[in-house]
């Protein structure tokens, strides 16, 4: 079967359409991520800077790997979200006819929520990341782009956003209170530390 970012677009709408499990909105945050990402790199990649000068130049040119890279990995986790959420359906499919099955089962489905917990959590991180490398375009790229910028950080702020909602209900049936404690920490911490970075971006593009 075909990744979904291998998909033609309208294949892939349609793949979020139908009334399946997956793909559903853990991969349409990360897709979202990456459009969002590409548009920084679309930013970052054009001749003219802000100032014109070589500073601007070289804040711009400093970004695009680490932003090509961050929406490289988001598409990844388009696909990675998908298939952790599909280890999940499997495991609750798993026998319960005897005590062992069903210990086996419980295994199975908390350790299936744990690492379909980690993905968004990564889609999280990845936004952030790029968000914060996005400032360099923010404040350096073509002005006459600044809608795709801000385009960009509503992209990004809505995937980081809906991989924590996602994130959070898949630790709402995880029992290991020591890992969903660290998840909903890390997941607090991103969610507030995007919130400063999209405030840090709209004020460099209104300056």
């Amino acid at each position: 079967m075909p990744k979904l970012t291998e998909l033609p677009v309208n294949e892939l709408l349609e793949s979020f359409g139908a009334p399946t499990a997956t793909p559903g909105g853990g991969s349409a945050s990360a897709l979202a991520g990456a459009v969002g990402v590409s548009l920084l790199v679309m930013v970052a990649s054009m001749p003219k800077t802000r100032k014109g000068t070589d500073a601007d130049r070289a804040a711009l040119d400093g970004m695009l790997r680490p932003l090509r890279y961050n929406r490289d990995r988001l598409a990844e986790l388009v696909d990675r979200d998908s298939e952790a959420y599909d280890l999940v359906m499997h495991a609750y499919r798993l026998p319960k006819s005897s005590d062992e099955a069903k210990k086996a089962r419980t295994d199975a489905i908390q350790a299936a929520l744990r690492g379909a917990t980690e993905v968004p959590l990564d889609v999280m991180r990845a936004c952030h990341a790029a968000s914060r490398e996005g400032l360099a375009v923010a404040r350096a790229g073509n002005p006459s782009a600044a809608s795709d910028v801000r385009v960009s950080y509503e992209l990004l702020g809505a995937a980081l956003a809906g991989a924590a909602a996602n994130a959070r209900t898949n630790l709402s049936s995880v029992h290991d209170t020591g890992f969903t404690t660290g998840a909903e920490a890390e997941v607090q911490r991103l969610l507030t530390a995007m919130e400063t970075t999209v405030r840090e971006a709209r004020q460099a593009l209104d300056g």
